[in-house]
């Protein structure tokens, strides 16, 4: 494999992992916390929505990133306000953010463009764009194509990454977010309110939810379409439980499922010897089989967090 095709096969990764590597971040915040949170798909594509629409209207990047922000961590609060304050389900209120999210945002979409549930294009002036579109001439296509080609989003997810585990574990805030998904009533018995940190965990959850959904739109493509997300909030939870919770290895394989859609996209139309033209669909289908394979084979091997999925009643 020549430079040119490592260049391009490490910028799809890239590209692709972006909004995983936010949702997984967004996880795994929530449920060192205690919280389980499946409604990351359902965050991820009411925040595309949102972004998708405000862009649209407005041709402001800063306003369709805060509504897309401010949509995620709406419905984050919402899952607080049900699991958290009223001890509800979590497992049933993270589908239901799904499932609302599914069908709201289409519904919205079709009331303001009447386009069958999509956007209209965003404008350039709205789209993250590349700091170094021209890296590859001036230092090669495996560095300047591969790593230095693309816009702000992928750089802050790559920050994140790093900011996220150094809050786990290196700060007295993180700290005690791990030991209130472990053991909520001894942080209690400190003096430290078990449902502040839990708010405060879903709330930096809705904040990276938002970007990623805005990454979507802004990013990935000119604009929201329905069921846009594919998916990839469950890979990136699958991601999450694959990591054991934690940032760095979660990373890992976010970018592994990114590798391994990047790849798929690049065989459609690839004639195998002997087997000959493989299917489109089955290629497409290779990162979603994995989420399957990595779900069925790790999860039973993974140890959660201990009060993961238990609303906290305070003694008496």
């Amino acid at each position: 494999m020549d430079e040119l095709m490592l260049g391009a096969m490490l910028a799809s990764t890239l590209r692709v992992a972006t909004p995983l590597i936010l949702c997984a971040l967004a996880g795994v915040l929530s449920e060192r916390s205690g919280v389980i949170d499946i409604g990351l798909e359902g965050k991820m594509l009411a925040a595309a929505c949102a972004a998708g629409a405000v862009g649209a209207l407005y041709g402001s990047t800063t306003l369709a990133l805060l509504a897309a922000a401010g949509v995620a961590v709406l419905l984050s609060l919402l899952h607080g306000y049900a699991c958290v304050s009223h001890k509800g389900d979590q497992v049933v209120s993270g589908m239901a953010i799904n499932i609302i999210a599914a069908g709201l945002t289409s519904v919205i979409a079709v009331a303001l463009f009447q386009q069958g549930g999509q956007t209209p294009p965003l404008p350039d002036a709205v789209r993250l764009r590349a700091w170094w579109p021209d890296a590859a001439d001036h230092v090669g296509d495996l560095l300047g194509n591969g790593l230095l080609s693309h816009n702000a989003m992928v750089y802050l997810a790559l920050l994140l990454v790093v900011a996220v585990w150094w809050l786990l574990q290196r700060t007295t805030l993180g700290l005690r977010l791990r030991a209130v998904g472990e053991n909520p009533h001894m942080v209690d018995a400190a003096g430290v309110s078990v449902l502040g940190l839990r708010y405060g965990a879903l709330v930096l959850n809705g904040l990276l939810c938002g970007l990623a959904g805005a990454y979507l739109v802004m990013a990935q493509n000119a604009s929201f379409s329905p069921n846009m997300t594919a998916g990839r909030g469950y890979m990136a939870l699958a991601a999450m439980i694959f990591g054991k919770w934690r940032p760095l290895p979660a990373f890992a394989a976010c970018l592994l499922f990114g590798f391994l859609d990047a790849l798929a996209i690049r065989l459609q139309g690839a004639v195998w010897p002997v087997i000959g033209e493989v299917p489109v669909q089955l290629i497409q289908a290779l990162p979603y089989l994995l989420t399957v394979i990595l779900l069925a084979g790790f999860i039973g091997r993974t140890v959660a967090p201990k009060a993961l999925g238990q609303p906290y009643v305070k003694e008496r």
